[in-house]
């Protein structure tokens, strides 16, 4: 089997697992919160995700060592048919998403999980994933500097925030009553906005090869997921936020 073919098989894998995930996304985050619906889509959304993931972590792995094998269409375009830049942004940046969308998942599911017992989100494996992701988004902000690719370098700040965020959370002794529900909203909404971000933009390049480079694309997902959780965080918090103001009344 030649690595071209393992990789068309592992895209039509990401499609079946991913596919099902986009549209699902919706589900838990139009669903009310804490319904049997918002729990059930919630746990497949995770598991979809984990999986679509992990096949794109494998794809990006093959891109880094096969680049032009992986990806044989952009061997001749004019402006990604460079090893160098193939292996940059369909190599290291998706791998960098790819890690991002697993860390985001799985604290996020970790989150509600262990919502009554807060130690246990400092566990092992969720420490090990911030130390992946802090790697991946070096390694993307490196990469991309030294092809002079600066949409991977300005991406691998989400990356960095990611971490910091999560482990601001992580290592608090006593976090406020609802903090666990904000950082939950926060990383499976950021799950879908990073899933939806590579979909738009290396779906894309199977078309249109320099949509994948388009900041307008890039921008979509991120605009509409950051308005999702500021909104959800906030609806889930008022309810605190009046109790506290009726206290000081």
């Amino acid at each position: 089997m030649s690595i071209h073919h393992a990789f068309e098989i592992l895209i039509a894998l990401h499609i079946i697992t991913g596919a099902p995930g986009l549209l699902g996304f919706w589900l838990p985050v139009a669903s009310r919160k804490g319904s049997r619906l918002h729990r059930l889509s919630g746990q497949i959304f995770v598991a979809l995700m984990l999986a679509t993931a992990g096949f794109a972590a494998i794809m990006a792995t093959l891109t880094i060592f096969e680049p032009v094998a992986t990806h044989p269409k952009l061997a001749s375009h004019e402006l990604l048919g460079h090893p160098e830049i193939i292996r940059g942004i369909f190599g290291w940046m998706m791998l960098f998403l790819a890690v991002l969308t697993i860390n985001l998942a799985w604290y996020g599911r970790a989150c509600i999980v262990n919502r009554s017992d807060h130690p246990k989100n400092r566990s092992p494996f969720n420490i090990a994933l911030q130390v992946v992701l802090t790697a991946a988004a070096l390694n993307c902000a490196v990469q991309g500097a030294l092809i002079g690719q600066w949409m991977m370098v300005g991406i691998s700040f989400v990356g960095f925030a990611t971490v910091g965020t999560n482990l601001w959370f992580m290592l608090r002794a006593k976090p406020g009553p609802l903090e666990w529900l904000t950082e939950h909203i926060k990383a499976l909404v950021g799950t879908g906005i990073s899933v939806y971000t590579a979909f738009l933009a290396f779906g894309a390049v199977r078309y249109v090869p320099e949509l994948a480079l388009s900041p307008i694309l890039w921008s979509i997902p991120l605009i509409t997921g950051v308005s999702l959780i500021l909104y959800h965080q906030r609806v889930v918090t008022a309810p605190l936020r009046r109790a506290r103001q009726k206290a000081a009344a």
